[in-house]
């Protein structure tokens, strides 16, 4: 008999092997199953316009309470009904796995590039607990950097080159000191709030500066979703605003949505 083994056919380093296989083993059940608190059940169409929702071959976890420090508790896994926003539209086919085509407004259908979630509705924080997201009249430490083009005043113009409002304020985030929105009025009277990763700044010695966006056209800044508070924007707010930019991308104009070629 070899030294270290226990049989003739049975020795330490098999031992060792077969505990790693059964550690292994129940490693990928229990990653498997932790990973269920989100995007859990699957959802699957039918061919008769129902959804099934299957929890795939490993049961759900146990529920969880995760308790935060500015957003309250909430619960994982959840039920997928809060998450989810309605979305306007409905298959193309009878078939499962279609493709959605939009119903009323395509930029606030929630489909596609204009696709968003429901967040808490609650404003993001910083470490220290005040609003992160805020225009600068709401905290006078913050000022744009004067080797920067002030956006404050200029003209904003849709991806048709047509004027959609005029820059009132700049939202900055507290945190990663950045500007986060641009405050727009539009030239319909309404305050609206435009991504700065939307937003580009020209400056050109004859023209001057200027606000373009190619994502929407300019008289689409009238249907940009509002926001409840004028000072602070809430998590599910920026999504829907960011989510009518994204969505303009491909629904802005009926051209968009052919092919490339």
């Amino acid at each position: 008999m070899g030294t270290g083994a226990i049989t003739g056919y049975f020795d330490v380093a098999q031992l060792v092997l077969y505990m790693f296989w059964v550690f292994f083993g129940f490693l990928v059940i229990y990653l498997t199953i932790e990973s269920k608190r989100e995007g859990f059940p699957i959802e699957s169409d039918r061919r008769d316009g129902t959804i099934r929702r299957e929890q795939g071959l490993l049961p759900m976890p146990r529920t969880k309470v995760y308790r935060t420090r500015y957003n309250g508790d909430f619960e994982a896994p959840h039920d997928r009904d809060l998450d989810a926003p309605p979305v306007a539209g409905a298959p193309i086919g009878p078939y499962p796995g279609m493709p959605l085509e939009p119903s009323g407004d395509p930029m606030k259908a929630s489909i596609g590039p204009g696709a968003w979630t429901q967040r808490a509705d609650v404003t993001d924080k910083t470490w220290e607990g005040g609003a992160r997201i805020v225009p600068l009249r709401a905290d006078p430490a913050f000022s744009l950097s004067h080797h920067d083009t002030d956006p404050r005043g200029l003209t904003v113009y849709g991806g048709d080159d047509e004027p959609g409002g005029q820059v009132v304020e700049a939202w900055i985030d507290r945190s990663e000191h950045i500007i986060r929105y641009l405050e727009v009025k539009t030239t319909g009277g309404r305050t609206v709030l435009l991504p700065q990763n939307f937003a580009r700044i020209n400056n050109r010695p004859l023209r001057g500066a200027w606000v373009s966006v190619q994502s929407i056209l300019g008289g689409q800044f009238e249907g940009v979703p509002a926001i409840a508070n004028a000072d602070v924007i809430t998590l599910r707010e920026e999504e829907q605003v960011m989510a009518y930019f994204g969505g303009g991308t491909l629904f802005a104009t009926p051209e968009r949505r052919e092919p490339l070629f």
